[in-house]
């Protein structure tokens, strides 16, 4: 028997015969994770596995290659933080399904599980939850690879005033590497880069473009986009961008 014990933030659930349910999870040493747990349909159980939700997971397998089950305990729920916000409902259903679709199963990630429940946290709470949703989606891509260079100018060396990204090659470029062709170039916020300044509707802006360029042909369920891109369009409309 296959035993291990950690917490994590609970993405996805679905049904698995007429009363249990199998589970996707976000843990930090063993990464996105299925099992089934039983009884998960039930009315004492379903309330508490809603996305989202911080669990005290135990999972049991014969095999290491079986899909397990889960024995879980809420450690705390964070409906009631989101529910009275529409975007940030949307934010965590975008983190949620982001994960479940671009993670390898079972591989550990602790940076990215850390700024996930972290996030999660935020979301409808702290003042800037919203820019912490950007840095997380800027986070995740280079997590999985598919990193921003926003170090230097790509035209000029230069480690300063860097206003822009090349869409193309998601390379910083700085104002007066820029010139006349800024505005073919993405905007890059100031607070994505450890600065103070700039809008979060141009950071969505600049994570979405290489969200669905780069790591939208790898993702197992393409959809998960979908709800990246309703996240944004609520966070915009929150802040009164059309």
């Amino acid at each position: 028997m296959i035993e291990w014990r950690e917490e994590g933030l609970l993405l996805a659930v679905r049904p698995h015969g007429e009363a249990n349910a199998i589970l996707e999870v976000l843990t930090r040493g063993h990464g996105r994770h299925a099992g089934v747990v039983r009884g998960g349909q039930s009315r004492k159980k379903a309330p508490v596995l809603q996305p989202g939700a911080q669990l005290d997971l135990t999972w049991k397998a014969r095999l290491d290659d079986h899909i397990g089950a889960f024995t879980v305990e809420p450690v705390r729920s964070r409906a009631a933080q989101v529910l009275g916000d529409r975007a940030a409902l949307a934010a965590l259903g975008s983190v949620c399904a982001l994960v479940t679709a671009a993670l390898p199963e079972r591989e550990p990630v602790p940076a990215l599980y850390d700024h996930t429940v972290e996030l999660a946290d935020a979301l409808g709470t702290a003042p800037s939850w919203a820019e912490r949703y950007a840095a997380w989606e800027l986070f995740l891509l280079t997590d999985l690879g598919f990193g921003l260079d926003l170090g230097s100018c790509a035209a000029t060396g230069a480690t300063e005033d860097l206003c822009f990204v090349s869409p193309r090659t998601g390379r910083a470029v700085s104002r007066a590497g820029a010139g006349e062709w800024a505005d073919r170039l993405l905007p890059l916020p100031a607070f994505l880069t450890g600065g103070t300044g700039g809008s979060v509707e141009d950071a969505l802006r600049l994570t979405g473009h290489f969200l669905h360029q780069w790591l939208g042909p790898e993702l197992s369920r393409p959809q998960a986009l979908e709800a990246r891109d309703r996240a944004a369009r609520a966070i915009r409309g929150r802040a009164g961008t059309p």
